[in-house]
């Protein structure tokens, strides 16, 4: 492989490790494996947006949506969305997203997902 190509793919692939909504996929595959093994066990993640510095400053909106997608939207003081992530469906492997959530956040808000343990596995039960 030229030199070229291997700084190509590495750019793309850390394009993808910066993503607002890959950084909150990669905190629910976390949640989940804190999330006890006992049927109805719970454990309440909390999400620092923006995840990395100078990123999402104002507010933000997230979508995580039952068909197993993340969307995060970062907006400016007066509501324009200034930065869209790229959807991700990674942390599907992890939890269950059994119904569609859309979440408006104030600027440095945390975002709390609650997780539960059902049927044998993480589900995701509000997100606030």
């Amino acid at each position: 492989m030229s030199r070229r190509l291997v700084l190509l793919v590495f750019l793309l692939l850390a394009g993808c490790w910066t993503d607002p909504a890959t950084r909150l996929a990669y905190d629910l595959e976390a949640g989940a494996s804190r999330t006890g093994q006992a049927e109805g066990a719970t454990y309440t993640l909390q999400h620092r947006v923006p995840s990395k510095s100078g990123e999402c400053a104002g507010p933000y909106r997230v979508q995580l949506d039952r068909v197993g997608a993340i969307i995060v939207w970062c907006k400016d003081a007066s509501g324009t969305v200034t930065v869209s992530s790229h959807s991700t469906s990674y942390h599907a492997r992890f939890v269950e997203t059994p119904q569609t959530y859309v979440v408006d956040k104030p600027g440095g808000e945390s975002l709390i997902v609650g997780l539960e343990r059902r049927a044998g596995r993480v589900q995701v039960t509000g997100v606030r």
